[in-house]
């Protein structure tokens, strides 16, 4: 590559230096005279206009819906160590993600030591996740699939209460992966949320460079550690977004559930900055400060 083409070639900033992420939507993203530059079509965010992108103090650009690149930005940010992620509306959908990471291993180091010292320092993750998710400390057990348990229970009641808050009727927590349109409107709700929370959930792992398919609670899914982040925010995003969709497909019945769960989810997403907090969680979480926390 020819030195200057796109960009200096000696700039190189470390990801733990950079701002971290920057959402583009609806406008073109092309290199001119070496310089990233977005055209804005205009966006309740982003007046039309053309601006300049200052990539290199940005860990990933998030490309919404509306978005063209060229091919030069992508060599471009790639020169750069700058990711580039396709995502849907507020990050609600994951359809790209090359190039990632925070440009070291330390996080995902960590992960791995913890996944690989054995069951003991497992389950001590994932009650430190539990701890998180329901406010209290679970027992201390041997068999994660006791925890699970526990936590199973203790889901039952909050599914019944939050629906009662919301003001749906409740039949129980049923699922048939073969068949997941063939249940009822606030099954399917939960279904379709759960898929937006674990859209987030992926760009936050794809950003602190973790490892999707060493999961701590969860264990057969390549996406396993990335489901156990969701996990975190059922009771916050995830339930929430879906029986309020589907209050308001009740009261207006031209709604299409599925989109309007996915947007419900995504101005939680934005109002409630919950990438960043899904962040600082997965940062946090293999911290040998928050052990102690953990008796």
């Amino acid at each position: 590559m020819l030195a200057g083409r796109l960009g200096l070639e000696t700039a190189r900033i470390p990801h733990a230096d950079r701002h971290g992420l920057l959402w583009l939507g609806r406008g073109n993203l092309m290199v001119q005279s070496g310089t990233l530059h977005f055209l804005a079509a205009g966006s309740p965010d982003l007046p039309p206009g053309d601006y300049q992108i200052p990539f290199q103090d940005v860990s990933i650009i998030l490309l919404g819906p509306g978005t063209t690149v060229s091919h030069d930005v992508l060599r471009l940010l790639a020169r750069h160590g700058t990711g580039l992620v396709a995502v849907g509306e507020d990050g609600v959908r994951l359809y790209s993600a090359p190039p990632l990471g925070p440009g070291d291993s330390a996080l995902a180091r960590r992960q791995a030591l913890a996944w690989a010292a054995g069951s003991k320092e497992r389950i001590m993750i994932a009650r430190r996740m539990y701890a998180w998710r329901l406010g209290e400390i679970l027992p201390i057990k041997q068999d994660i699939a006791i925890l699970r348990g526990m936590e199973g229970a203790r889901m039952k009641e909050t599914y019944k209460l939050l629906a009662q808050r919301y003001g749906i009727v409740w039949r129980g927590r049923f699922y048939d992966r073969q068949n997941p349109n063939d249940t009822d409107d606030p099954n399917q709700a939960i279904n379709h949320a759960a898929t937006a929370v674990e859209a987030a959930a992926t760009i936050a792992v794809a950003v602190t460079g973790t490892i999707p398919s060493l999961g701590f609670i969860h264990e057969d899914s390549s996406n396993a550690f990335c489901l156990d982040i969701a996990d975190l925010y059922r009771d916050a995003v995830t339930l929430p977004a879906a029986f309020q969709g589907v209050r308001d497909c009740q009261q207006q019945p031209q709604i299409a559930l599925e989109r309007h769960v996915r947007r419900q989810c995504g101005r939680i997403f934005r109002r409630e900055s919950i990438i960043p907090s899904m962040i600082d969680r997965i940062k946090s979480l293999f911290d040998a400060q928050e052990e102690a926390k953990i008796p």
